[in-house]
């Protein structure tokens, strides 16, 4: 090694030394992370909330209707993205002219399309009504150790899938997708079909339901599409999906299983699959009747709808599966999330330290009663706000004050006290806000007039 070589290794090791003067390593305990603000945006007429899901398509995000106040979901699709993905942007405008003009209280209804030349983007919103929730029926499953609804819970999701897949195939519409997370819930127990990006429209007047193309998914696919025939009946396409999600919500098992995609189509092909004896005589032929091998001889919705299992009211034996709250928030009510935005739109700011000094603030007294500092309930003593230790706390000042003013003593000595006092307490305020910023959160939650001290008695 080069004599330039050692003076150019030892300035390395000094600047590295130099260095380590001045960068400290931190616990990650003691950085303070916060939260990105949350910033409005809007589309149209329609103010953007959370992100409520993410499909193979794109986003789905929350979204309030500024005109009407109704809330909806919006699947915001790139068409750079589309192209990427097999007759995707091909899919994506064939299922909002199918959604267009489809009204059926199973079915999901498209609200609005808008459309950014600029952006390339497509926004169709749908509706998502004040308990409309996008949560598919394996969420909930997923919630649950057994992975499986109750009979009676799975035996109303059930017939509300044949209302609506009846109602598809009256209009012509070949869903080809039927599966559990295709299906939405409302937390009142309504279901709805979603996603007909894969469906197909007969024509007007074909005089049967012959089909030649389908992009399901595979475990829900039947025999006569595993085999690779060239045409096959469309509505029983439909029928063996439904009977694969019947199967899977009463018994959280598959009637088909394979390693790979191959292997599946291999076992689908051959027919050949067992259902649990858990299931009941009932339930088990109404399962080999919607996965019958030969679609000739497959149920059709009116048979299903005539089947004893369907017809049957069955009792409530054990609790149903609740709807899990929401991932992000643990919120078990799915509220809006649109809130945070509205604020930011008309103008809502947290108030600064030297705001602080000329407005009130609030506070969570006993029993998580709110009042305004200067305000005292009547009978409210002042040892009530001693500190374990016997010292008075930041409003004890405060109270005693407040009991002269009770008392009736108005003197001129009470109101310099009474001035001093709240200067005292403005500092203590500011001191107080910089170290607990939560309580910075609660003085911008509501502005309440400061009472003087006649108003008080």
């Amino acid at each position: 090694m080069s004599v330039e070589d050692l003076q150019h290794v030892d300035y390395l090791e000094n600047q590295v030394v130099g260095m380590d003067s001045f960068i400290h390593r931190i616990d990650s305990a003691e950085v303070i992370y916060q939260p990105r603000r949350k910033r409005a945006k809007l589309i149209g007429r329609y103010l953007m909330g959370d992100l409520l899901g993410e499909g193979s398509y794109g986003k789905v995000k929350e979204m309030l209707d500024s005109e009407t106040l109704c809330r909806r979901a919006v699947k915001i699709l790139k068409k750079k993205k589309l192209r990427r993905i097999p007759n995707g942007e091909a899919n994506v405008k064939k299922e909002i002219q199918l959604l267009q003009r489809l009204r059926h209280k199973n079915v999901i209804q498209l609200v609005d399309v808008l459309y950014n030349e600029e952006k390339q983007k497509i926004y169709p919103f749908s509706e998502l009504y004040t308990n409309m929730l996008r949560l598919i029926l394996t969420e909930m499953l997923d919630s649950v150790p057994e992975k499986k609804f109750p009979v009676y819970q799975a035996h109303g999701y059930f017939c509300q899938l044949l209302d609506g897949l009846e109602y598809l195939h009256s209009q012509g519409i070949v869903h080809k997708d039927i599966k559990p997370g295709n299906l939405l819930l409302t937390t009142d127990g309504a279901l709805k079909i979603s996603d007909l990006g894969v469906a197909e429209a007969l024509e007007p007047f074909a005089v049967d339901d012959t089909c030649r193309t389908s992009q399901g998914s595979p475990a829900f696919q039947p025999p006569e599409i595993a085999n690779g025939l060239d045409t096959f009946s469309g509505f029983k396409v439909d029928i063996w999906s439904a009977g694969v999600t019947l199967y899977n919500i009463t018994t959280s098992l598959y009637p088909f299983e394979g390693d790979n995609i191959y292997k599946l189509f291999e076992n689908i092909g051959r027919g050949e699959y067992s259902i649990p004896a858990g299931c009941g005589p009932l339930l088990s032929s109404l399962l080999r009747g919607m996965l019958e091998y030969d679609p000739a001889k497959r149920f059709s919705i009116q048979h299903i709808r005539q089947h004893n299992w369907v017809r049957k009211r069955h009792p409530a034996t054990e609790p149903p599966v609740p709807m899990p709250p929401s991932a992000d928030r643990r919120d078990p009510w799915r509220s809006m999330t649109v809130v945070p935005y509205l604020e930011h739109l008309h103008g809502y700011r947290e108030v600064d330290e030297e705001e602080e000094e000329d407005e009130d603030e609030l506070f969570f007294g006993e029993n998580d009663v709110m009042y305004p500092q200067d305000f005292t309930p009547a009978g409210r003593l002042q040892e009530d706000r001693l500190e374990p230790n016997g010292h008075q706390g930041r409003l004890s000042a405060g109270l005693a004050l407040r009991s002269l003013c009770v008392n009736g003593t108005d003197g001129e000595s009470d109101m310099e006290n009474l001035s001093a006092c709240r200067t005292r307490q403005r500092s203590e305020r500011l001191s107080s806000s910089s170290s607990n910023p939560s309580r910075k959160g609660v003085s911008t939650y509501s502005r309440i007039r400061r009472l003087s001290a006649c108003k008080q008695q």
